[in-house]
Order: structure tokens, then sequence, then C-alpha cells
């Protein structure tokens, strides 16, 4: 009886998981997190990066902007 109920319970646990119940683009997500955390970085540098600094703050703006469009874009 005890192995009866935690398979159902096993069951009914993984049915709460289905794929239209996971997030559609973890790694979007993530590419998104982890670009707001470099731009912070380079932000917060004491120096220029050799003078790319700027640049690569621009390219992180760029990126970030194209990724949340997608994502928008996939939510309509």
């Amino acid at each position: 009886m005890t192995k009866m109920l935690l398979l159902a319970g096993a069951l009914v646990g993984s049915l709460a998981f289905t794929p239209a119940t996971l997030e559609p683009h973890p790694k979007i997500h993530a590419a998104i997190a982890a670009l707001v955390d470099a731009r912070a970085e380079l932000n917060a540098a004491s120096h220029d990066f050799g003078g790319h600094k700027a640049a690569a703050i621009r390219a992180v703006d760029n990126a970030l902007k194209q990724l949340r469009l997608a994502d928008a874009y996939d939510h309509k």
C-alpha cells in the first residue's frame, strides 16, 4: 500500500512539471542575467580595458535589447 501511494505521489508530482509549465527559454533568460551582471562589472571597473570598455557596454546593451525583444515576441 505504501509503495502504491509513493508511486501515485511521484506520478502526480511529475505532472506538475510538464513542458508547458517549464520556462520555455531558460538559456535566453540566463544570458540576459549574465549580460546584466557583465554590464554592471564593466561599469564598476576602474579602468577602460585598453579602450574597449565603452564599445563592450554598447555591445552588451544591444545584445540585451535583442534578447528582450526576442523573448517579448515569443510571448505574443
